[in-house]
């Protein structure tokens, strides 16, 4: 008599892991900030939000105590919480390294770019352009950072890649997209990218690409800085959250 087959186990399907509650806080909050939903000194209400999410201030209050150690919140006493201001000094003195970094490592590049280089980042502009119509800042801050690192990374400098990486770091950290802040710079900012693309095709002076490219990144910092800047209200000091 033949032994009985086994019966093989029930294969388990793993879970899929879910989100906490905390998690679901942190990232509504987050993206609503870096794409300028809520912008800078927007004051956060607990309450408001966990109400808006189903959900106890406790969760929140952890979402936004993350928020506050990643330098994307402040808490003040008798305030409360709200979007950290940009620190205009600090975005401008990074801008204008990254200028005079990444406009020398271009111009170290130029005799270097294959046509496959130049059509690459001239396609990730195109997006770029496509993007205008239905505009996402955040969508298009990423594509510009793609476009700009696709030109500067065949640079054979590779400290100047070292600083460029340094201050791209530096730029995310201080909010994700500037362009929330100063879309009309956009359209301009594609133009600019295919006259800087037609400098190195036309195998221009090394140093007119630099000067370009400097101005190119000058632009923006320079027009963050003289916006209109918001009216905003005086704090509700009668309802007030304390992370803690």
């Amino acid at each position: 008599m033949s032994a009985p087959t086994p019966v093989e186990a029930p294969t388990t399907v793993a879970a899929k892991p879910t989100q906490s509650k905390s998690q679901r806080a942190y990232a509504l909050l987050h993206d609503r900030i870096v794409d300028g939903t809520y912008s800078p000194g927007y004051r956060l209400v607990l309450d408001a939000i966990g109400r808006e999410l189903e959900m106890s201030v406790v969760p929140v209050r952890e979402a936004i105590r993350r928020l506050e150690a990643e330098g994307l919140v402040t808490f003040e006493r008798n305030i409360g919480a709200r979007v950290a201001e940009i620190d205009e000094l600090e975005y401008h003195d990074t801008m204008e390294t990254l200028s005079f970094v990444e406009g020398a490592a271009i111009s170290l590049a130029a005799g270097l770019y294959s046509k496959r280089d130049v059509d690459d980042a001239r396609a990730i502009n195109q997006r770029m352009r496509e993007s205008l119509a239905a505009f996402d800042p955040v969508q298009f801050t990423a594509l510009n950072e793609a476009f700009h690192r696709r030109l500067s990374d065949v640079s054979p400098n590779g400290v100047l890649g070292d600083v460029i990486d340094t201050c791209w770091k530096r730029l995310a950290r201080l909010r994700q997209s500037t362009f929330s802040f100063v879309p009309s710079r956009a359209l301009p900012s594609v133009d600019e990218h295919e006259t800087i693309l037609g400098l190195i095709e036309e195998g221009a002076d090394p140093r007119r690409i630099e000067l370009a490219v400097r101005a190119h990144r000058l632009a923006t910092p320079d027009a963050f800085l003289h916006r209109t800047q918001p009216d905003l209200s005086k704090p509700d000091l009668t309802d007030t959250d304390s992370p803690e």
